[in-house]
């Protein structure tokens, strides 16, 4: 078993290494986030109402 007082010791330096994203990185981020998931929920969208009409159509036409 390691030694508790060492384990923490490399925890800390392994923690300084950490490069921590600025507020603007953070907030462009997030930014992009939106807009692709925007972007991905249009193109769902789309996806599903061309199926959706599609599917209807041939239920319709060999339908009655």
């Amino acid at each position: 078993m390691a030694n508790p007082v060492q384990f923490i010791n490399e925890t800390r330096a392994e923690i300084a290494k950490v490069v921590w994203p600025t507020r603007r990185e953070v907030v462009m981020t997030t930014i992009m986030v939106f807009i692709m998931a925007t972007l991905t929920a249009i193109f769902f969208f789309l996806v599903d109402l061309l199926i959706r009409t599609g599917l209807q159509g041939v239920l319709s036409y060999f339908g009655s």
